[in-house]
């Protein structure tokens, strides 16, 4: 389906013959209009992931993304985290991981606390349970490395939710050249 043919949707359309509501624009090109700071998000990206496991980064990445409402970086993560192999049953349950915890490690459960006691920040900090958690199963390079990647993906959340960055056209590996 190409977005000329999408239209408002009907409940009576199945999948296959469905009509979608039209794709909105993004409102802002952060690539085109401060290259600098786009190259520098990038570099900070790439450095945070240096010592950790792949797998538990796209996890990170792909819960950070569902608490922050961005579509663009949960298309991106998800279909990365899936392309290296990543298994769609682990993807869909990390919206409810707490409900579902035997699906996951237990080190990938501390990282998976940390991530929404950094991008919520409800209480104003992250309390020192959670942090103790984590520190059980992270060595302190690795675990300076976990939170640099919540930190640098809740910015891109931040860039993408406000900019509108649109869903639905990633392919995985695409922004690997810039990195």
């Amino acid at each position: 389906m190409t977005t000329n043919t999408i239209a408002a949707a009907t409940s009576s359309d199945s999948p296959a013959t469905a009509v979608y509501a039209p794709e909105e624009p993004a409102r802002l090109n952060l690539a085109g209009l401060a290259p600098d700071v786009y190259k520098a998000m990038i570099r900070l990206d790439a450095v945070a992931h240096e010592g950790l496991d792949p797998a538990l980064a796209e996890l990170v990445k792909i819960r950070a993304s569902q608490l922050n409402h961005c579509a663009f970086c949960l298309d991106m993560h998800s279909k990365d985290a899936l392309a290296a192999g990543e298994s769609a049953e682990r993807i869909i349950q990390l919206g409810a991981w707490r409900e579902s915890r035997h699906f996951y490690t237990e080190k990938e459960l501390a990282a998976l606390e940390l991530t929404e006691a950094v991008t919520l920040l409800t209480d104003g900090f992250v309390s020192d349970e959670v942090y103790a958690r984590v520190a059980v199963h992270f060595e302190e390079r690795e675990l300076a490395r976990l939170l640099s990647l919540i930190l640098v993906i809740n910015s891109w959340n931040r860039i993408a939710v406000t900019s509108r960055s649109v869903p639905g056209h990633y392919t995985p590996g695409q922004f690997a050249a810039h990195k």
